[in-house]
């Protein structure tokens, strides 16, 4: 078996690894980094305006109770998930935000959702992109149930840059390839959506691009260096024994305080047309 994206096959995943990316997912959406770029988008949106919002690939719902707890929303947040799992803990956690009563998730496919045509006000797109079999089709499907006039924010990262150091330069290149491949399918997405949101009807009003990297000691990539090692192995892209090894070296070289890791991210606002 070749190495497969984990995060596009949620809905085959055992409990276990499911819920080392609940961690990940909930962590990452903490860490004020990722908090500060979805605040940028999302005020762009002017999502406090919104009276319908659809979360698309809402994984434990990060976007979805983000969009909730602003104390100008007044809304409510539709979040779809592939992934029964994922819903669950998205409801959960919901409920321990106290937010339960302004956002609904449910299971379902963001290629062919089960919605209406010009359902909603706004749709955002949080980290699903890069993990998409066709996006093409999926961004029609987002045509199809914003309103004319309608928002569209999509957040994910340029995993092509995602780049971690290592004692040897041609090891790292061969390992980063490994953790790119186990994390994303798509990882130069993002530097083809505006030629794609133009193809799908979509003007493009805004972007934000950054540079999330740690130098010296790992702060936001701590997180997912962790997940990997159990990743790793269930994407096919290490060995148990060498996702452990990875890992530990990435640790040993932020405690010594020589850790880099570093990504580009990108958070596109479009518009219906």
């Amino acid at each position: 078996m070749g190495t497969v994206d984990v995060y596009r096959i949620t809905n085959e995943l055992d409990d276990a690894t499911l819920d080392v990316l609940v961690t990940r997912l909930e962590v990452r959406g903490k860490h004020p980094r990722f908090v500060e770029m979805m605040r940028e988008y999302l005020d762009t949106m002017a999502i406090d305006s919104a009276g319908s919002v659809l979360d698309l690939g809402c994984g434990t719902g990060v976007a979805a109770r983000a969009i909730a707890r602003r104390p100008g929303f007044s809304g409510r947040v539709t979040g779809i998930d592939r992934s029964p799992h994922l819903v669950a803990a998205a409801t959960r956690l919901a409920g321990d935000d106290g937010v339960e009563n302004k956002v609904e998730f449910r299971a379902g496919d963001s290629h062919s959702l089960e919605l209406h045509d010009a359902e909603f006000d706004a749709v955002v797109a949080h980290t699903l992109f890069s993990h998409l079999d066709e996006p093409r089709t999926v961004l029609r499907e987002i045509v199809r149930v914003v309103k004319p006039s309608g928002k569209v924010g999509i957040f994910d990262g340029d995993y092509a840059s995602l780049t971690f150091a290592t004692d040897d330069p041609a090891e790292g290149k061969a390992a980063d390839e490994a953790v790119i491949g186990a994390l994303v399918t798509n990882p130069r997405i993002m530097r083809q959506m505006p030629q794609l949101l133009r193809e799908a009807g979509l003007e493009l009003v805004a972007a934000f691009p950054y540079v999330v990297a740690d130098v010296g000691r790992a702060d936001f990539w701590e997180s997912s260096v962790k997940s990997l090692v159990k990743l790793l192995p269930k994407a096919g892209a290490m060995t148990d024994s060498q996702a452990a090894e990875w890992a530990a070296a990435m640790f040993r070289r932020s405690d010594q305080g020589t850790f880099f890791g570093a990504s580009n991210y990108y958070g596109y606002i479009a518009q219906k047309r």
